[in-house]
């Protein structure tokens, strides 16, 4: 199965819920993960807000052209439930 992201939502500072086809769900914070010269704009704030899935690559993207893989979003968050398990 190819993974996509079903549903995100925007929870607050740099933190979003995601949903996955795979079934899996759950909280991602991307504070460290905002380095590179397309991830860096959206440290602020009002652009990090703008996320949303794109119609075809099914996963997140941003209004700056940002984007991140479904794999590396369920990597991170697999990461946060295991070091707070």
């Amino acid at each position: 199965m190819i993974l996509h992201v079903v549903d995100v939502k925007h929870i607050n500072d740099y933190r979003i819920w995601v949903s996955f086809n795979n079934g899996k769900s759950g909280i991602i914070d991307l504070k460290n993960e905002l380095t590179g010269p397309i991830f860096e704009p959206l440290k602020e704030i009002s652009l990090f807000k703008t996320i949303r899935i794109h119609p075809i690559m099914e996963t997140v993207v941003w209004d700056n052209g940002a984007d991140l893989a479904p794999e590396y979003l369920l990597e991170l968050m697999e990461e946060l439930i295991n070091t707070a398990g």
